[in-house]
């Protein structure tokens, strides 16, 4: 069998001009400035979500009741005091210790979403185009259901639904709606690898896979789906700002993360009532939910036009 694969030069010239390719897409990726401005908001979003405990100067549920009652019952404003940079809410916990909670949340509702989108997508959209015919028709359906149905009510009505099962409390309520997001996410990645498989499994180097007798799923898996990857990559790139503004507006309305944990949408709900007389109690959670997405979008936008092969020639 070794001697047959070896016999087979579409797969190794597939392979160099695959890994030509990554390197092409790398080098105009570092040529577009947004996508580069993206990457680098990507990076301190992820920074302060992995290190935001050890960073913030407060625990994020702690209030500090002394410095408010000084204040004349009144929340502390920026700069207003050197324990309190960003100031404090209502109840005396510090914006800033909250605000690195809150980033903790997003960047973990952005990854494990994706993980769920990619779980669900990828194996169905493969199975869908290599398989084509009924299966095929019948998976697309399915997507189809899905893609009509309102992502936000579906997401309320699955939170609602499991919150008080085995399995939701199991996911602890948060989790829950990390999953549910997920579960309305799949749709564009499914019918993007489906695509991709609908086109590469006519190319010759499978047929050359069949005929030395490469079984279907290591032609679906070694083959197929790494040549399959890029739009995928772009499509959970893209994606991840969907998801943190869907959580956000879920801890907005109440169905999101749960107090004393902060969320930039809770962050917002929270200072909804003193929007007029202290406006920097919605208006910094507010500046991070548009930064990152905006970080996201610039970079995930960067990486589609660096695996467009389309545009090489205008770069």
């Amino acid at each position: 069998m070794a001697t047959q694969t070896r016999s087979l030069p579409g797969v190794a010239t597939t392979a160099r001009r695959s890994e030509g390719v990554w390197r092409d897409a790398f080098g105009r990726l570092r040529k577009n400035k947004l996508a580069l401005v993206g990457a680098f908001g990507v990076f301190l979003l992820l920074f302060a979500g992995i290190f935001g405990p050890l960073l913030a100067p407060w625990p994020y549920q702690v209030q500090d009741i002394a410095a408010v009652v000084a204040n004349n019952n009144l929340p502390l404003a920026p700069f207003q005091s050197m324990a309190h940079p960003l100031g404090t809410d209502s109840l005396g916990r510090d914006i800033l210790s909250r605000m690195l909670d809150g980033a903790q949340v997003s960047m973990t509702v952005a990854f494990v979403v994706q993980l769920v989108v990619l779980f669900i997508g990828v194996p169905l959209g493969a199975v869908a185009g290599w398989f084509g015919g009924r299966i095929d028709t019948y998976l697309m359906r399915i997507t189809d259901i899905f893609y009509a149905f309102p992502d936000l009510l579906f997401i309320i009505l699955l939170s609602v639904a499991f919150r008080e099962t085995a399995f939701g409390r199991a996911l602890n309520g948060v989790l829950l709606v990390f999953v549910a997001i997920g579960l309305t996410s799949w749709v564009t990645v499914a019918r993007l690898i489906r695509g991709q498989l609908l086109s590469l499994k006519e190319t010759e180097f499978v047929e050359a896979a069949r005929a030395i007798g490469v079984s279907d799923r290591n032609i679906v898996v070694k083959h197929l789906l790494p040549n399959a990857i890029g739009p995928v990559i772009v499509a959970v790139t893209l994606g991840i700002p969907t998801a943190i503004l869907a959580e956000a507006t879920l801890a907005y309305i109440g169905i999101g993360v749960q107090p004393p944990r902060a969320s930039w949408g809770t962050l917002i709900a929270d200072g909804q009532p003193y929007i007029r007389s202290y406006p920097w109690l919605t208006l910094l959670p507010g500046i991070m939910i548009a930064t990152a997405l905006m970080s996201f979008t610039f970079l995930g936008d960067g990486l589609r036009d660096a695996l467009d092969p389309k545009l090489k020639g205008k770069q």
